[in-house]
């Protein structure tokens, strides 16, 4: 007996239903970001092992899947070098690698193509990215990226800008989502003035997680981290920070009165939050923001990366991490060789937005169903005689299909249920000689005689 064919773990089939919501998904964020501006790219879905090698970490390094060389992968090796571990072997019968994320491969676009970009380049890329996980809840080896970015321009306009397009984004697909924002310079400040710069991976790292796992566990992890008491009581005011988005930049603006980088970050923040709040004020309801717009001292993420503003989008009515994520950096393009590029950039979660799609039950009615109308198919003149009015449709936009068999009519309305279809034309002996169809309504169970121009008609 044969094996059941199966795919490996953390890969997932989608079928024609889930194709049609993610689809929806995918076009809905394309369709934002082309309102402004944005151009899209792709990259390979290989890239050379040097360009992926070192960009993520060690453990990232880890991650990568990498594709063993064409032919005789082997031929120059010598045996001893097999015994070297892996990740020397990996280097020596490997040459390429599965992209890991969209950014690093972004970077190699642009130093590889910059005699041929205008600046500043505002790109997006909607993509597969691979990395060798383990597989567990909500955490795949093979998933999409949808990232924008704009880069080879300073302005902070870009971060009001980004933040439009999550607040657009979410609000055509109906979910109430909460926008965190916060500052790598604050962060950079706060560890400044606490006499602990050198620990500001370690105290954002902890504070990062005061949602997960409470205000003394993050105590203990400081302490662990080597954080003396002084420095982590002075701590306590900034992690439970309170009040208005303006009464917390107030606040930090007088707890950071000596430090010139967090300064600068509370300037930065101050503008993003304004220019928003501004628009949401204004007369024209269509500009108002729908989202929540909060700033967050204990967001981090990947500190080592950002340089400036960070954002972290949450939904409100599901309970799921972040669904969107971002920030500015200064210097995407120097890893290859080309610095001094800065870029902003964000990244919709679309497999977490997919969850939660579903679980608040937000799919449009319609994307669901793909055949509108089916032909009932009784032979071969009745086909023929169907054929030219399923063309009709075609060219009304109408997504028509006849039955490919004549078989029997149960069989038939059995696969229209099946499929959802809300429409079935049907035309027999009758019909023909009247020059009409039978037009008969799935949902309602209703028929009526018609022409194709008065089947068009009902059926768009």
């Amino acid at each position: 007996m044969a094996q059941k064919p199966s795919i490996p773990k953390g890969t997932r089939d989608f079928g024609p239903a889930e194709m049609a919501r993610r689809n929806y998904i995918f076009d809905t964020i394309r369709s934002v970001y082309a309102l402004y501006g944005y151009r899209q790219i792709e990259t390979p879905a290989m890239e050379n092992l040097s360009t992926l090698m070192g960009k993520y970490g060690e453990e990232g390094d880890k991650l990568l899947f990498k594709i063993l060389n064409s032919g005789d992968f082997m031929k120059g090796v010598e045996l001893s070098e097999t015994d070297s571990g892996s990740p020397k072997l990996a280097a020596l019968i490997c040459e390429k690698g599965l992209r890991y994320d969209l950014t690093v491969p972004f970077a190699r676009y642009v130093v590889q193509h910059r005699d041929e970009l205008t600046l500043p380049f505002r790109r997006f890329q909607i993509q597969p990215v691979w990395r060798a996980d383990r597989p567990q809840k909500g955490r795949y080896r093979e998933f999409y990226q949808c990232d924008a970015d704009v880069v080879g321009s300073d302005s902070l306009l870009n971060e009001v800008e980004l933040m439009q397009i999550v607040d657009e984004v979410f609000s055509r697909f109906g979910i109430r989502v909460c926008i965190k924002i916060n500052n790598r310079k604050i962060l950079s400040g706060i560890a400044e003035i606490i006499g602990q710069a050198d620990k500001i991976v370690d105290i954002t790292v902890a504070i990062d997680k005061l949602d997960k796992i409470g205000l003394d566990n993050v105590n203990a992890e400081l302490a662990e981290a080597g954080i003396p008491a002084e420095a982590i009581e002075k701590l306590q005011p900034i992690i439970q920070l309170a009040g208005t988005n303006e009464e917390k930049i107030a606040t930090m603006r007088e707890v950071l009165k000596d430090s010139e980088i967090g300064l600068k970050g509370c300037e930065e923040i101050e503008f993003v939050i304004s220019q928003l709040s501004a628009q949401s004020q204004g007369s024209s309801t269509s500009a108002a923001l729908n989202s929540q717009l909060e700033l967050d001292l204990t967001l981090a993420r990947g500190l080592n990366y950002y340089t400036g503003c960070i954002f972290e989008v949450k939904a409100l009515d599901v309970e799921i991490g972040s669904i969107t994520g971002g920030g500015r950096y200064d210097n995407l393009t120097g890893i290859f060789g080309m610095p001094g590029i800065s870029g902003v950039g964000i990244s919709f979660g679309a497999d977490r937005i997919y969850d939660v799609l579903n679980q608040l039950d937000l799919y449009p009615e319609a994307i669901t169903t793909a055949t509108q109308l089916l032909f009932v198919n009784f032979g071969e003149a009745e086909a023929a005689y169907s054929l030219p009015a399923v063309a009709a449709c075609h060219r009304a936009g109408i997504r028509t299909e006849i039955y490919p068999d004549a078989a029997k009519m149960k069989k038939q309305m059995q696969y229209a249920n099946a499929l959802g279809i809300p429409f079935v034309a049907l035309a027999g002996e009758s019909e023909m000689a009247e020059g009409r169809f039978t037009l008969k309504n799935m949902q309602t169970g209703e028929q009526s005689t018609v022409s194709v121009e008065e089947l068009i008609e009902k059926v768009v």
